[in-house]
């Protein structure tokens, strides 16, 4: 009976001492990290909407990449997730979602599923994110995060994402990190009139512009000029204050 109580109690000891490692490790150690990424990366160059800075405080990034990389997924740059493709810079991922200009109401379409870091940062903020992925691994891997997170508002979809998602269409906003030589007609169309997409166009160098479905067309607005948005190497690089979005052709910016 004493041997049962010692048992007890060394097994009490040791599943606190797990629990208590892995409330450090998940929780504790990179809530404060995920802090200072906010503050030093994001707030400082200018993103000043707060449900863009609450949900880059609440989405853990480290847990959309190999757990081999954790200690470093809340520095400045991105970082690979297989594939050829990563996962974008914090300010990025935080840039282009302030640009869309989503609420709690929005329902938005992502091109470029990638990690789904991207895609569970716009969950935060709007009602509904159908996102799309042409590399079927990823698009399935992600499936799996978003059901593991509980993330119940995204819908993840393997596919050419320049086709659009019609059975969930119009949306108020879509997000699109790779750049088609020309603007997106058929995705334009998958647009609410007032709706809004972020979107590098072009080849060689490119230009990033918010554009905005009209009852006529579109009206386009510049973020980036050409010069300053281009591809190198089959990745988009855009600077903006000195730093630089990544993405694939095909895919986009594998947020």
């Amino acid at each position: 009976m004493i041997r049962i109580k010692k048992i007890g109690i060394t097994t009490y000891i040791m599943i606190a001492v797990i629990l208590s490692y892995n409330t450090f490790a998940g929780g504790d150690m990179y809530t404060e990290k995920r802090k200072d990424m906010v503050e030093s990366q994001i707030k400082r160059r200018g993103i000043a909407d707060e449900r863009v800075l609450e949900a880059m405080n609440k989405v853990e990034r480290h847990l959309f990449i190999d757990e081999k990389l954790w200690n470093s997924a809340y520095n400045d740059y991105p970082l690979p997730i297989g594939y050829g493709q990563t996962i974008s810079q914090p300010y990025i991922v935080a840039y282009m979602t302030e640009k869309a200009g989503i609420n709690a109401d929005s329902r938005v379409l992502e091109i470029g599923t990638g990690s789904g870091y991207q895609a569970a940062v716009l969950a935060e903020i709007a009602k509904e994110v159908y996102t799309i992925e042409i590399v079927e691994p990823l698009a399935e891997h992600a499936k799996r995060i978003v059901k593991r997170l509980g993330l119940t508002n995204i819908k993840v979809k393997f596919g050419d994402g320049y086709k659009g998602w019609l059975e969930y269409a119009p949306f108020d906003a879509i997000v699109i990190t790779a750049a088609p030589p020309e603007m997106p007609l058929e995705l334009i169309n998958q647009l609410k009139v007032g709706g809004r997409m972020v979107v590098p166009v072009g080849t060689g160098f490119q230009e990033l512009y918010r554009i905005t479905r009209t009852e006529e067309g579109y009206n386009k607005g510049f973020f980036c000029r050409s010069g300053l948005c281009q591809w190198c190497g089959g990745r988009l690089r855009i600077k903006v204050e000195g730093l630089r979005i990544k993405g694939n052709r095909k895919t986009g910016d594998v947020g």
